[in-house]
Formats: C-alpha cells, sequence, structure tokens
C-alpha cells in the first residue's frame, strides 16, 4: 500500500521557520523525483520545490526561492522541505508528490500523493 504522510505543519510567525517532511512507503522511493506542492485559500494548487531522484538537482519557484530548501534522505525514504523567513503568503496546506515529472499544477501531476499539512503564517 503506497503512502506519504506529511508533518511538521502549524503555526509559525512572520520570519519564522518551519520544516516539513513527508515518509514514504510502499514503492521504491529513491525511483521518484519528489515534490512539495501548494494551495492556498482560493488559488490554485501549484509546485513550491523540487528534487531529482538522487537530490543532485533541485528547483525553486520564484517566490520561495532563497528562503526554503527541499532536500531527500532515500535510506530513510523521507523527502523535508525548510522553510525559513516565512511570509504571510505562505499560508496554504502543503502536499508532497512522487512522480516522473513535476508540473507546475497539482491537476496536472500524477503519481502519489500525501493527504497534506497545514501551514500558518501569522503574528
Amino acid at each position: 500500500q503506497v503512502q506519504l504522510v506529511e508533518s511538521g505543519g502549524g503555526l509559525a510567525q512572520p520570519g519564522g521557520s518551519l520544516r516539513l517532511s513527508c515518509a514514504a512507503s510502499g514503492f521504491t522511493f529513491s525511483m521518484y523525483a519528489m515534490g512539495w506542492y501548494r494551495q492556498a485559500p482560493g488559488k490554485e494548487c501549484e509546485l513550491v520545490a523540487e528534487i531529482s531522484t538522487d537530490g543532485g538537482t533541485t528547483s525553486y519557484a520564484d517566490s520561495v526561492k532563497g528562503r526554503f530548501t527541499i532536500s531527500r534522505d532515500n535510506a530513510k525514504n523521507t523527502v523535508y522541505l525548510q522553510m525559513n523567513s516565512l511570509k504571510p503568503e505562505d499560508t496554504a496546506v502543503y502536499y508532497c508528490n512522487a512522480g516522473v515529472v513535476m508540473f507546475r499544477l497539482c491537476t496536472q501531476n500524477g503519481g502519489y500523493w500525501g493527504q497534506g499539512t497545514q501551514v500558518t503564517v501569522s503574528s
């Protein structure tokens, strides 16, 4: 049974940090690219960051570049998203995805999805 379980969300103050984790099981994690997506209220679900199978290549949405870092540990079947310098506009439900290719919008993507974790940035 394939599972992706996100954790680490919560409430943070502007300028603060959170670290999201996504634990995978039921498939060969190291053979899949991984992505973090987010959906803010009233907005489309879109790609935030992605990482290649071996972790050697990463890319980020312009809105988070320089503040967020994606990484993975294939020995632990886990992908992470370190979020620093958080802004209120980062408030969203964050999802991890395992797939062959990461498209910009959630609706374009297949693969496997987690259930999401809420991140709220507010003072």
